[in-house]
């Protein structure tokens, strides 16, 4: 169990998952979060991020930063996403060490996994295939964040662990249509059609490929869950276990956001891989299980976002 009072540093924190994980944090009671903005810390520069350790002394990490996107921005920026991240997670982590971190918690992503991973996708598929070409640069960086992860524990006895979740959707996400996520992004497409009277909407892809689904609050909640009470080497993955095609996610967010649109698919949009979902047993296994269901978090999160469109606050 984590001590409520010491310093805990957010790396990410005005992120979809470092604001959800701040929320987390700021409700069970902790009294000292620690946080620093791209322009007053360039995570990844080893130096900067020594001496802001150095200063700091963090007691608990939550590395939750990166360069992130959907399809698109990983195919047109691979490079970026490949040599971010890379840096990001290694000198996080190597500072965390130098000061002696009590425990660290890294987020991978579920796109470590190869595109023809047997479905559910447990732990032990990681390298065990080809990955999915579209995000490949930065699949690569997430997987070196997680054997950082367990080399340092294995080397040095570092209380370091990895949590894989599924993709993610809430409040803080980001809307923009050809950089974002593919359910923050539909969710925007609609929300425009139906504010210019548009009856046709289109949707990238066959929308035949599968994907499962988390709320970033209840992923907040599964990583203090585990830094709270887990310690094993490898990884976990979190996820809801449920996945769902992508026309029927469409049809989804077009009945709660623009009722009536009609879908229009564009198969020269590439897919992604054909199915992802993850095998959450052993999660499920340590206590843990998701409790925000697609449908309301869709309502809570759209009601989030026509708020923050009126406010002119929304990432786009």
């Amino acid at each position: 169990m984590l001590d409520r009072n010491a310093p805990v540093f957010v790396a990410g924190h005005r992120g979809l998952v470092g604001s959800a994980i701040i929320r987390r944090l700021e409700a069970d009671g902790f009294t000292d979060l620690r946080t620093a903005g791209r322009e007053a810390l360039d995570l990844r520069d080893q130096s900067a991020v020594n001496s802001w350790f150095d200063a700091q002394r963090p007691t608990y990490v939550f590395l939750v930063a990166g360069t992130v996107g959907g399809i698109h921005a990983n195919t047109s920026r691979p490079a970026e996403f490949l040599y971010d991240n890379l840096m990001i997670h290694a000198t996080v982590v190597e500072a965390a060490h130098r000061v002696g971190v009590e425990k660290l918690l890294y987020l991978g992503s579920s796109c470590i996994y190869p595109r023809l991973a047997e479905q559910p996708i447990t732990e032990e598929a990681l390298l065990s295939g080809a990955l999915e070409p579209t995000n490949e640069g930065y699949a690569l960086a997430k997987i070196a964040g997680i054997k950082l992860c367990e080399t340092y524990r294995q080397q040095y006895g570092d209380d370091f662990i990895s949590a894989m979740p599924t993709n993610l959707y809430g409040p803080g996400d980001n809307f923009d249509m050809e950089g974002g996520h593919v359910l923050p992004a539909l969710m925007r497409r609609f929300h425009e059609a139906k504010e210019a009277g548009d009856t046709a909407v289109g949707v990238w892809g066959t929308g035949n490929a599968r994907r499962e689904f988390l709320h970033v609050d209840d992923l907040a909640d599964a990583c203090l869950f585990l830094m709270d009470g887990y310690t094993g080497p490898g990884h976990v993955n979190v996820g809801t276990g449920v996945d769902l095609t992508i026309r029927e996610l469409a049809e989804t967010v077009r009945d709660l956001v623009h009722p009536g649109a009609d879908l229009t698919f564009d198969a020269s949009r590439p897919d992604g891989m054909p199915r992802k979902v993850l095998d959450v047993s052993k999660l499920a296994g340590l206590g843990w299980r998701a409790q925000t269901s697609l449908a309301e978090g869709l309502v809570t999160t759209y009601a989030w976002f026509v708020e923050a469109a009126g406010r002119g606050e929304l990432r786009l």
